[in-house]
């Protein structure tokens, strides 16, 4: 039989692969943005529960959503625009392998605080 968290897990899974398939590409860079800022979130509450482990887990996939973003430029349009995002991106993944070290949730919430902005401004594109 199927444990009721189990299948919570599945159907959550389910549903976000379905999300995915369907989702134009503009959504998909939005869905990673939220991605990225909500696993910052739980390496905040890992930390503040003093979950180390849990801590450096999610802060490793936070990079590696984050270096996802940074392979998804198109460096075609708007050389300016994505030479800026490569390098911003750059550092919000050292800022987070530092504060990882460091034990330093400071430099998560500047990584948080830098992303919220570049994610409200891609909210605020029209997909064409």
């Amino acid at each position: 039989m199927y444990s009721k968290k189990s299948a919570l897990a599945q159907y959550k899974k389910i549903d976000s692969e379905s999300a995915v398939n369907g989702a134009s590409p503009h959504r998909l860079i939005q869905m990673l943005m939220t991605g990225a800022l909500d696993r910052l979130a739980q390496a905040k509450a890992a930390f503040e529960n003093n979950n180390i482990e849990q801590k450096g887990v999610l802060l490793g996939k936070s990079i590696s959503i984050i270096a996802g973003l940074q392979g998804s430029l198109d460096e075609e349009k708007g050389k300016d625009l994505t030479g800026n995002l490569d390098k911003l991106y750059d550092y919000m993944q050292r800022r987070l392998l530092e504060a990882n070290m460091k034990n330093d949730m400071s430099m998560v919430e500047e990584v948080m605080g830098l992303l919220l902005k570049v994610k409200s401004s891609w909210d605020e594109i029209t997909p064409a």
